[in-house]
């Protein structure tokens, strides 16, 4: 503080030198050693004993950078040896992929390429010039996110070495150190070595990231005040209005050192800023080494920060020693406790409901994440456009960028170290990696634990070996360490041992949709959660497929080629489909968009279910190629769905709808209740919630509203019921219910489907048949026409097992585990969808016809043949298939329906009336099938297998489906 006596002259003469010392040697120099480096691959591990860092390494590099887009390393081959499992080895000895296995064109289906591939050491190297006036000065080499161990040289001294995952390496140069020209030599190695978190973990493998080597972020030296702040740690304290502050200060071993220590803090980003009274205490160091610590009251107005205002503090820490040396440290953080209270989450007192995606690490451009504030920011925001308020990092942590964005954005986050103890490596045996968890857990709190987003944490994902006692132990600790966070052992699946100490669960098993049984919307999953006390979070919720978007390939203009769907895209072409990507895609992503919906919806409407993280909110591009997003692996829309139109069913507050079905007849009533999840800012005072139901012209038959009703923070809110008589429906029709909230953006719809309970008698003109018989042959050789219901009779196409689900995560890395399609694709202006209303995807009125219906593969038919409904295959085999099919045979015409479909069909009103349409169809003069096909094409769908068949060529299994042994 300046004295009032002060002139301005003299005023501003002050503070001009103040400005200079700080951007001099008061609070340090920088240096940027961004640029160009020398380099050199040391394949054999020669270049410490040959003392490659006293030589000049012959080539060049720039940093920030990976060897890979720096055109370094090797070329890829069917020999490179990746960092990451493949359970699924048809692509190295199946001779259908045979020519993708060609130089030249080699592609690969299991993650994308990169341009080049090396694991192993490499050695960097640049001289610098140091300031003569860094001399007495704490000179510092900062490198942001090296992959993965470094060792560091000046000139010919070795400085030291560091291995982490988690945070930037730095390393404190000699304090002899002369200014002048020196030489920095990094060796960077990426290999696994002794310390193995896992060849699939995310922090390092090529399904996500890749095994990359170089250093990606900042790269500086710096230089400052030999009495420094190593840590301050923030502990905000909302009952008390204060925060704790920890405080470490180090300098030179054996030196002694007081001085005074002067914290200031306020707000950045809310609309008034919030000042806090500084606060001044002394310090005194011995033998290098002194820890403060201090109640910090923040004043009476303190602001708070959540996910609806991400309200932000900087914390400025300044020293200054008796001999005058001085020292700072801003801090980024907010006053929040986020705390589990019981069976919920809490987030400053509210109850919290976590509607998350997972972070797998996918950034195609670069092949590593982006150092870049902006670059999470977008992140957040098309996470938040899409409802979404959490994210999980799978057996990884992010950058710091991604903290101070997610910061800013209101986010919660949770990191987890950097593995997946499961293939190749375990945890709680006695391996370096047990020590290795605890060391990067205490560098990522350490480093990020002052960001309020920071609000859980895990030892990584899915692990094997002692894990109950290790975990439990890895929990305690870290209870006991740091209370700004929720601790969970491991996020897992349903077949992991539970962890009795973790402070909330992400785990399997309370997920999924049971549509084995006709689809509703009342079952929860009240049953699979009811063991836990804690908060539960599903685990790695969705992961149902889509078909790759070709368009997207275009996109991949850095280190990463999408060879995977070149193949993709060429095997579709070779199947006689090329010109159908689009279709499948964009059907196959309306089925996807279903089932997000539905199952979203049943874990908001379950009681004591805290919260989901969808994998993935963006499609995942390893273990096999994992198109489970709404978006690319860019963020980015694939077409089929909006970020408003997701949000309505994935978000703060939503209408739910409990219906016992979605398909009637018009001798029925549709009785649903009505409820709201809400888990907003504050109740919603007085809420209006009004309903309407129209049909597909936009025609209102019915709407209503209920009583206004303050809405709690809470699911389960009971709204009221709808009753709608369908009797005044005479055709067959599709219904749109709409619930809304009067005044906001909360709405919600869903879709109905009403039949005629009784329909007419049709004089039919055409053969009906349960089996191609000499019966059949005569009618079709005698130009007659022929419906053949084929169901359970199909032999070409036996092996592909449908569902009305989709494939789940993907075929290849699950070994063909069923189901094997995508749903449907149809087109809704054939005329025989004329008495059948129907969009040209899966919905609700198709599942009693789909669900475990037998498919064709018309792998001999015409060329161009395509079938009235076309179930959309696994994109790793793109086999034609057919689920209604219409052609030409002799001088007749034939349907077949390998769905049963018949006069018969009883308690199935969708079928009943698919059927009936198909019959209006045959014998209206529009039956003009395009195709012709021989006889003896049609009965091989009854006499021979598939020509091609899935064969993995391996015994083992991903770890996921082998039984799990006991544990205590």
């Amino acid at each position: 503080m300046y004295s009032k006596k002060f002139s301005l002259v003299k005023y501003i003469a002050a503070a001009i030198c103040l400005i200079a010392l700080f951007a001099t040697n008061t609070f340090g120099q920088t240096i940027s050693l961004k640029g160009q480096w020398r380099f050199k691959i040391d394949a054999k591990d020669e270049g410490v004993q040959a003392k490659w860092y006293a030589t000049k390494l012959p080539e060049t590099v720039n940093l920030p950078g990976s060897m890979a887009e720096n055109l370094k390393g090797d070329e890829i081959t069917l020999k490179t040896k990746w960092t990451g499992s493949i359970y699924d080895s048809s692509y190295f000895y199946h001779p259908r992929l045979e020519k993708y296995r060609q130089p030249g064109n080699l592609k690969i289906p299991f993650w994308l390429t990169p341009a080049k591939h090396y694991t192993g050491a490499a050695w960097y190297q640049k001289e610098v010039e140091i300031p003569a006036d860094w001399k007495g000065q704490r000179v510092v080499l900062s490198l942001e996110y090296p992959h993965s161990q470094t060792r560091v040289w000046i000139d010919d001294i070795e400085i030291g070495t560091q291995y982490t995952f988690v945070v930037a390496q730095n390393f404190e140069l000699p304090s002899s150190l002369k200014g002048g020209k020196h030489t920095i030599t990094l060796l960077i190695d990426n290999r696994i070595k002794a310390i193995n978190v896992g060849p699939d973990s995310h922090s390092l493998t090529d399904h996500t990231q890749g095994n990359w080597n170089g250093v990606v972020g900042k790269i500086f030296l710096k230089a400052g005040s030999p009495v420094y702040f190593d840590d301050v740690q923030v502990y905000p304290d909302l009952k008390h209005k204060s925060a704790k502050i920890k405080i470490t200060l180090k300098g030179p071993a054996r030196v002694s050192s007081s001085g005074t220590i002067t914290l200031s803090a306020k707000s950045f980003n809310t609309k008034n800023i919030v000042g806090v009274k500084p606060l001044s205490l002394a310090y005194q160091l011995k033998n290098g080494i002194a820890t403060v610590e201090v109640n910090y009251p923040m004043g009476d107005k303190i602001v708070t920060w959540d996910e609806f205002d991400p309200a932000l503090y900087r914390l400025s820490a300044s020293l200054v020693a008796d001999d005058g040396k001085k020292d700072e440290k801003q801090i980024q953080f907010g006053m929040r406790e986020f705390k589990a209270v019981g069976r919920r989450f809490e987030i400053n007192g509210r109850p919290v409901f976590l509607r998350g995606t997972v972070n797998n690490c996918e950034f195609p451009l670069t092949a590593y994440p982006s150092m870049d504030v902006a670059a999470w920011q977008r992140i957040f925001k098309i996470s938040k456009a899409h409802g979404l308020n959490h994210m999980r990092f799978h057996s990884w942590c992010p950058p710091e960028a991604a903290f101070i964005a997610a910061d800013l954005s209101g986010f919660y986050l949770q990191p987890e170290g950097p593995s997946w103890a499961n293939h190749g490596t375990s945890i709680g045996e006695g391996k370096p990696v047990d020590e290795f968890i605890y060391d990067e857990t205490n560098r990522m709190a350490k480093n990020y634990g002052n960001y309020a987003s920071f609000c859980m944490m895990a030892y990584g994902n899915e692990p094997r070996g002692k894990q109950v006692e290790y975990l439990t132990k890895f929990n305690n600790y870290w209870k006991a360490k740091d209370s700004r966070r929720l601790y969970t052992g491991a996020s897992v699946g349903g077949s992991w041992p539970v962890i009795p100490n973790n402070e909330f669960m992400v785990r399997a098993g309370a997920r999924g949709l049971d549509w084995a049984k006709r689809p509703e919307s009342i079952s929860t999953y009240a049953k699979q959660i009811e063991q836990f006390s804690v908060p539960f979070v599903a685990h790695e919720m969705g992961q149902y497929c889509v078909f790759p978007n070709f368009e997207e390939m275009k996109k991949y203009t850095g280190v990463y080629k999408p060879k995977n769907f070149e193949m993709f895209q060429e095997d579709l072409a070779d199947h006689d489909m090329a010109d159908q990507a689009k279709n499948f895609l964009m059907a196959s992503g309306k089925l996807q968009v279903l089932c997000y919906k539905n199952e979203i919806e049943k874990a908001l409407r379950t009681p004591n279910y805290n919260g989901y993280q969808l994998l993935s909110l963006n499609d995942y591009p390893g273990q096999g190629t994992a198109l489970v997003g709404v978006l690319d692996a860019f963020w980015d829309e694939k077409g089929y769905i909006t970020a408003k139109a997701f949000k309505r069913f994935s978000n703060s507050t939503v209408p739910l709808l409990r219906v016992p079905k979605f398909v009637y007849s018009n001798n029925e009533s549709l009785v649903a209740g009505v409820e709201v999840a809400h888990f907003g800012k504050a109740p919603l005072v007085n809420a209006n919630l009004l309903w309407t139901i129209k049909d597909e012209k936009g025609l209102v038959l019915a709407k209503g509203s209920f009583l206004q009703k303050t809405i709690p923070v809470a699911n389960g809110v009971n709204i009221g019921d709808i009753n709608f008589n369908f009797s005044s429906i005479q055709k067959a029709t599709k219904l749109n219910l709409e619930l809304s909230i009067q005044g906001t953006e909360f709405a919600n719809d869903w879709d109905f489907w009403v039949y005629p309970s009784v329909l007419p008698k049709l004089k039919t003109n055409f053969y009906y048949t349960t089996d191609l018989d000499e019966q059949a042959k005569k009618v079709l050789d005698e130009g007659g026409n022929v419906f053949l219901n084929a169901a359970g009779k199909v032999v070409k196409g036996k092996e592909v097992v449908q569902t009305f689900l989709p494939v789940f995560w993907n075929t290849s890395w699950f070994k063909m585990r069923p189901p094997h399609t995508q749903g449907i694709l149809c087109d809704p202006k054939h005329p025989a969808f004329t008495n059948f209303p129907t969009e040209n995807h899966s919905d609700m009125q198709w599942w009693e016809i789909v669900n475990k219906a037998q498919v064709m593969n018309l792998e001999d038919f015409p060329s161009g043949f395509k079938p009235i409904v076309q179930p959309i295959d696994t994109w790793f085999l793109n086999r034609k298939l057919a689920l209604v099919l219409e052609a030409r045979v002799g001088k007749g015409k034939l349907i077949i329906s390998s769905a049963n479909l018949s006069p018969d069909i009883l308690d199935s009103p969708a079928a009943q009336q698919l059927y009936f349409s198909l019959q209006q169809y045959m014998m209206s003069e529009k039956f003009d099938p395009k195709y012709e096909v021989t006889y003896s094409t049609i009965k091989d769908i009854f006499q021979s297998p598939s020509k091609i068949q899935f064969d993995t060529f391996t015994k083992d299994s991903p770890d996921e489906l082998k039984p799990k042994p006991k544990t205590n």
